[in-house]
């Protein structure tokens, strides 16, 4: 017997197998309007979980989402993401993770988009740095903080970015667990060392 969710999970499989068949957009975005239609909130959500890599199709339902809940603070993130993915660019996208944190403070990726989105790079690195002292253990967020120090302090001739980024991806290093992971390390310390 069905449920609802898994008569919505079936309907938005047949969707999203009908698109990637004939890779037609304005059709998916009709049908998609449809199905959200005739859907409920919870269960849009739902079956959205098995599209999240997908931002066309993502995208269209979060919106949904959004305008019935405007303080939906996980639909704001996985909007913005999937805004983020299709160019959507900066302003759009943070203005999206910054609504998300107003709602839900601790919700990481929020914060991360909301880091991505600065168009400087020296803003970016300190919004690294931010979400860095969230959530110490965001490994994501440590080689982000890393690689936007490394090129600050590159770029600007900025010994205190240099040091942030060596710093930090000696952090990495320390709990590197893959070898691939180590070497790629490695080299970027040495790298970045060699410049000082």
């Amino acid at each position: 017997m069905n449920t609802p969710s898994s008569s919505a999970l079936s309907q938005l499989a047949a969707i999203v197998h009908e698109y990637q068949q004939q890779a037609n957009v304005p059709q998916l975005l009709e049908t998609l309007a449809s199905f959200a239609e005739q859907t409920s909130t919870d269960e849009i959500f739902s079956a959205a979980d098995a599209h999240a890599g997908i931002p066309e199709v993502l995208g269209p339902l979060m919106e949904v989402v959004v305008d019935r809940e405007p303080g939906h603070a996980r639909a704001l993130v996985r909007l913005a993401n999937a805004y983020w993915l299709t160019g959507r660019g900066p302003d759009v996208v943070g203005e999206l993770a910054s609504r998300a944190l107003a709602v839900d403070p601790s919700h990481r990726g929020a914060w991360h988009l909301w880091a991505l989105t600065d168009t400087e790079p020296r803003g970016r690195m300190q919004r690294w740095l931010q979400v860095t002292e969230r959530f110490p253990d965001d490994e994501l967020a440590k080689a982000n903080l890393a690689d936007n120090a490394a090129s600050v302090g590159t770029a600007e001739d900025d010994p205190v970015a240099v040091k942030l980024a060596l710093d930090t991806f000696a952090d990495l290093r320390r709990t590197a667990t893959h070898p691939q992971q180590k070497a790629a390390l490695d080299q970027a310390i040495t790298t970045l060392g060699n410049r000082r």
